[in-house]
């Protein structure tokens, strides 16, 4: 499961790293992004990449109201072609979601403590991700989204048995490349990221409330801190 993550960067930080060619979303710095909020995004669209804002959630276009978002924040890696919700995006609707660090809790009897992951080799990082566009009854177009979770690697598997897919930079270009259709060589995509190159350490269990948000959720602390 991913349902916290961070991304503290301006726009500068993201534009050549991901080779981006249409920025249409206004990055400011946030720690504590939660579903159903607006995420940034980037997508392919004839030859372009483009930066986009996402509803959290993902939308199918057949969803009857608005509320399906809050089940399908999350894609399983081993579903993602078949899930009735995800199928139909997952062979030409494919994104990824930017991100420079994840939450996950680890459950010490009544007590929960946060823990920030991070990749060692880049500040910022990519989920893999399907988006669809769905109208409203009322006609409002929203586009949307949802992060593709797997297994979880020697690192996160203490804290969760599911972890966001993170996409290296050759997975992240055949990921987004609309050309590729083959069904194996995307799923292939979707595995465990190397433990190797990531860490994490403990931060304030205020990242617990979504309406907290500030540099000071990915500080470090005490682990006897509370």
């Amino acid at each position: 499961m991913c349902g916290r993550y961070t991304l503290a960067v301006e726009e500068e930080d993201l534009v050549q790293p991901f080779d981006i060619d249409d920025v249409q979303y206004e990055i400011t710095p946030r720690y504590n992004i939660a579903p159903t909020q607006t995420v940034a995004g980037v997508r392919s669209d004839h030859g372009k990449r483009i930066l986009q804002g996402f509803h959290w959630g993902l939308l199918p276009f057949w969803a009857k109201t608005k509320r399906m978002a809050y089940h399908t924040f999350n894609a399983r890696a081993e579903s993602t072609d078949s899930k009735p919700a995800f199928r139909s995006a997952f062979p030409e609707k494919r994104m990824v979601v930017l991100a420079d660090g994840f939450y996950e809790w680890t459950h010490e009897g009544e007590h929960k403590q946060p823990y920030r992951f991070r990749v060692k080799s880049r500040d910022v990082f990519a989920f893999a991700g399907l988006y669809d566009d769905w109208k409203s009854p009322d006609g409002e177009l929203i586009t949307s989204c949802t992060i593709i979770t797997t297994k979880p690697n020697s690192l996160t598997k203490k804290v969760h048995d599911r972890m966001p897919v993170i996409l290296g930079e050759e997975e992240l270009n055949i990921w987004l490349d609309p050309g590729v259709s083959d069904k194996d060589l995307l799923q292939g995509l979707l595995r465990p990221y190397e433990a190797e190159d990531m860490y994490s350490y403990p931060v304030p269990g205020s990242v617990g409330n979504v309406r907290n948000e500030g540099e000071e959720l990915i500080e470090k602390i005490a682990l006897n801190s509370k």
